[in-house]
């Protein structure tokens, strides 16, 4: 199938659709066209901080604290 044709098909999908599934579509869209976040590489900062963190809980095994007994 080539994509003009599955543009075709969706738009009449879409055409059909009741209106109170439209908002729900467009939500589900949204998400596909513009991702809700976007992964960076971390800054040299970051990276320093992580790497100093790891270097410290070699050290030292009992000073990490797990998550779920910060929340």
């Amino acid at each position: 199938m080539t994509t003009a044709v599955l543009r075709k098909e969706l738009h009449t999908y879409i055409d059909e659709l009741p209106d109170r599934s439209l908002p729900a579509l467009k939500q589900l869209l949204s998400l596909l066209i513009e991702p809700p976040y976007t992964i960076e590489p971390a800054s040299p900062q970051e990276r320093a901080k992580v790497e100093r963190r790891v270097r410290e809980y070699h050290k030292n095994p009992q000073s990490f604290v797990p998550l779920k007994n910060i929340k």
